[in-house]
């Protein structure tokens, strides 16, 4: 999150730095989180320690995730490293369960680069205890949209694959500086656990989902014609005329999985079938 009050420091768009600084927009955020002295929070993009600072008045120790070098320097200079500890770099390519098992992730995340970092999180969900996150409010729509709207789509369903999502405060430009050309949400992501679809083979799953929503307009049975046949889709209950906007989390898990198994049953019987042509024949020495 990004500061409250004056500073010396000119917002880099590099960054997509938006400062908040609205105090009762920051309270708000704070008592969503609700943090407590032991949890294991990481906080991506502290900027000037808008949320920093109030994070480390109620935990034990904080650690953060900052790219821009002149800001992680003013953070070191405000904050002893036994309370606050900083990871100069990328969010994009940080590891964060590398710091634990149960942690807790909030930040304003940089819009430029928010879808990303989401999908890069989310392959994190299994460490992950909960996130608490600003983001455009047109992606928070997104992320908790519902089947059958507009709104629907890939980043949807990935995301609703692995967290629950709860729209929490809306939040207008002006709570920043600079304002941003579009109003922001904040939100929370809860993992689900267990899975209440589990995708047996993850990467097709994620692949039936970019190919079914890259020309989103299309029917099942013509954006999915790579991977399934309208009777394969029809044998799963599932309407090959129907845009994909129109299926569920589950639905899509149903599909991959059917594919992953029949790809299974295919590479089972050509191991077969090769194994019986090396077999030697009658009177073969």
């Amino acid at each position: 999150m990004n500061s409250v009050g004056p500073a010396r420091h000119r917002p880099r768009k590099r960054f997509g730095q938006n400062f908040l600084v609205d105090r009762g927009i920051v309270a708000k955020i704070l008592t969503a989180i609700d943090p407590k002295p032991e949890d294991q929070v990481v906080e991506i993009g502290p900027g000037l320690g808008a949320l920093t600072e109030p994070l480390l008045a109620r935990l034990t120790r904080l650690d953060v995730v900052e790219i821009d070098r002149d800001l992680a320097g003013r953070l070191a200079a405000r904050f002893s490293p036994e309370r606050l500890r900083i990871h100069v770099g990328d969010a994009l390519a940080f590891e964060f369960c590398a710091l634990g098992s149960n942690l807790r992730v909030v930040g304003n995340l940089p819009y430029n680069i928010s879808t990303p970092l989401l999908f890069h999180l989310g392959a994190s969900a299994h460490c992950l205890r909960d996130c608490h996150f600003m983001l455009q409010r047109e992606v928070v729509q997104r992320m908790a949209a519902q089947p059958g709207g507009k709104e629907y789509g890939r980043l949807t369903v990935m995301l609703q694959y692995r967290f629950q999502v709860e729209k929490l405060v809306r939040v207008p430009a002006g709570a920043f500086n600079p304002a941003p050309n579009v109003e922001s949400a904040f939100v929370r992501l809860i993992p689900h656990r267990p899975l209440p679809s589990l995708a047996a083979n993850e990467t097709l799953f994620a692949e039936l989902v970019r190919r079914a929503f890259t020309q989103r307009r299309k029917t099942l049975r013509n954006a999915l014609r790579e991977l399934a046949s309208g009777e394969e889709l029809s044998a799963l209950g599932i309407d090959p005329g129907l845009r994909p906007e129109m299926l569920s989390v589950a639905e899509f898990v149903r599909i991959a999985n059917a594919l992953a198994a029949r790809n299974i049953n295919n590479t089972q019987r050509r191991g077969a079938e090769d194994a019986e042509k090396g077999k030697p024949g009658e009177g073969t020495v």
